[in-house]
């Protein structure tokens, strides 16, 4: 029974498809609009993970491998999936049961809080809660007093993120009604913060003037499409003069593990590189359109069915939303925010392999594509909304830099919770790591669990000491 709760609640399309159901007969809809919103956000959400999908195992991973093999690149890739898979093994029953008091307490805080957000990004609610069980873990804690501490902290950091978002979030959407759910939510602020550097100073990457014979660009498709064709092209190039066709498949494929298709591996005719490279990049486009169609169909049904869950339970609650519900509302900063995040990851990269040879010794952390991707498109996003165009460009890179340099300072604590050579990607995973995981080194068994009661209850007592605005009242 506790694996088919988590099961639902780590799984967003049913997760989410049963608050449009719970909010839609709160409001006391007919059975049948309860019937069309309910699957019609659950079917919104399942576009939106098929084009994620496509995208990760079409293209974003192949692009990582080539990039790294034509540029001789060696080092430690961040990767939630990889850490929580080996968490996982020793740590599922502490993380089932963190996750379920997590979203309880998610709940407590919404209503009682200036946080009214009710965070739905399942998989990332999953993963927030196996590092917890491992810290906490670390820091003496078992049994009820460890889900219980691991749910409390869960739940503060469920509302914290779409909150420190909310302020350029709102510029996004011209909406309060929407939130940001996606435990990147300090990279995204840090961007936005970079980007008021330009306030006023630029347009927006949405009112880029395109010479009369290159409007085509405007389409987003075409774009993204054209972009990635010359990225794959140029890339998969230099892996080609460096002999990567000529080389033993088996030998490729034990390191670089989404390059099959280059490889012609299992293949029964050759597919030239320059061919593998094109469809490659134009894969890249029609998954970003996918997620796109998804986001669309998901907010189109989510929050107007939100509304009943904030006028009964949770009075103002907020959805919050995975990052690509963003990405329509600025197609330009998606592709721009990607790309220069990216360099900023490969301009980090060269900076720790100097502290590394010259200071002190520091792990190398080699640009994620998948981490880039999402986060540095989404941060591309923010900075638009904050400065427009430069501030898209300047926010994004350090935001490339900051995802760079954080799970590099993450990972000597994660080889202190027995997990080595492996980091978490994303910044809220990076931070309260850092900051959760040097407590519980320090402060072990009821100390630790006193400390996280507390933080769950500093919103809750904010809300009932500090004087409210005007406009809150």
């Amino acid at each position: 029974m506790l694996n088919f709760i988590v099961n639902i609640l780590s799984t967003p399309a049913i997760l989410v498809g049963l608050l449009s159901l719970i909010g839609l007969a709160l409001q006391k809809k007919p059975i049948e609009e309860i019937v069309k919103g309910t699957v019609k956000t659950i079917v919104g959400f399942l576009v939106l993970s098929a084009g994620a999908s496509f995208l990760q195992t079409g293209s974003l991973n192949a692009f990582g491998d080539i990039f790294n093999y034509a540029f001789n690149m060696q080092g430690v890739v961040p990767n939630n999936e990889a850490i929580v898979s080996l968490a996982l093994k020793d740590f599922a029953t502490d993380t089932a049961y963190i996750m379920c008091l997590g979203m309880i307490a998610n709940i407590i805080l919404a209503r009682f809080s200036r946080w009214h957000y009710i965070f739905l990004t399942g998989h990332h609610t999953l993963y927030m809660a196996c590092m917890l069980a491992v810290i906490l873990n670390v820091g003496g804690l078992s049994g009820a007093q460890l889900w219980l501490a691991g749910g409390l902290v869960l739940g503060f950091i469920m509302v914290v993120s779409p909150a420190y978002c909310e302020p350029t979030m709102r510029k996004i959407v011209q909406t309060d009604e929407l939130g940001f759910g996606h435990f990147g939510g300090a990279g995204y602020w840090f961007s936005a913060q970079c980007a008021k550097l330009f306030k006023g100073k630029s347009k927006s990457t949405e009112e880029v003037n395109f010479p009369q014979r290159l409007t085509f660009l405007r389409d987003t498709t075409v774009a993204i499409g054209l972009t990635m064709v010359v990225f794959f092209l140029i890339v998969t190039g230099v892996a080609v003069g460096r002999g990567i066709l000529e080389a033993d498949p088996e030998t490729i494929l034990a390191t670089y593990t989404n390059l099959g298709g280059l490889l012609n591996v299992g293949a029964e005719t050759q597919t030239h590189w320059a061919v593998w490279a094109i469809t490659s990049g134009l894969s890249f486009a029609g998954g970003v359109y996918i997620i796109l169609s998804g986001v669309r169909l998901i907010v189109g049904e989510i929050v107007p069915a939100f509304r009943g869950i904030a006028e009964k339970l949770v009075p103002g609650a907020i959805p919050a939303i995975d990052c690509p519900v963003v990405f329509p509302y600025a197609p330009n900063a998606v592709l721009i925010g990607f790309l220069v995040s990216f360099l900023g990851g490969i301009v980090g990269l060269f900076v720790l392999a100097f502290i590394d040879k010259s200071l002190v010794p520091c792990a190398l952390i080699l640009p994620g594509v998948i981490p880039h991707f999402f986060c540095g498109a989404t941060a591309g996003v923010f900075g638009n909304a904050e400065g427009g165009l430069k501030g898209c460009v300047f926010g994004s890179f350090m935001h490339g830099l900051l995802i760079t340099f954080l799970p590099a300072i993450c990972m000597p604590v994660m080889g202190s919770l027995n997990f080595a050579n492996c980091t978490f990607s994303d910044a809220d995973f990076s931070w309260l790591g850092i900051v959760l995981g040097n407590i519980a080194q320090h402060v072990q068994g009821t100390g630790l669990f006193v400390i996280c009661v507390v933080i769950f209850l500093l919103p809750i007592v904010y809300n009932f000491v500090a004087p409210k605005k005007a406009e809150e009242k």
